[in-house]
């Protein structure tokens, strides 16, 4: 009887779910791709334009305040060095 119950389990646990490259699944994950990418809110010109030119900004900034503070502490260890 316990025999019995085992390989009614197993099959039960065998259920093969469908492969995810099937044509059907494919087709699927593209309908939900689509469904979510019109989700998607977009900015307008304007506010593209605006924070692309604070990053751009920001880049300077920052690329400048590190290219000094490179150049100060190179200075620094050079004159400890001589």
């Amino acid at each position: 009887m316990a025999a019995n119950t085992k390989s009614k389990k197993n099959s039960v646990a065998k259920v093969k779910e469908p492969s995810p490259f099937s044509p059907k699944q494919i087709k699927q994950f593209v309908q939900e791709v689509k469904a979510e990418f019109l989700k998607i809110v977009w900015p307008d010109k304007k506010m593209t334009l605006g924070l692309t030119g604070v990053v751009v900004l920001l880049t300077v900034v920052i690329s400048i305040y590190l290219g000094s503070v490179d150049l100060v502490l190179g200075k620094l260890i050079s004159t400890f060095l001589r």
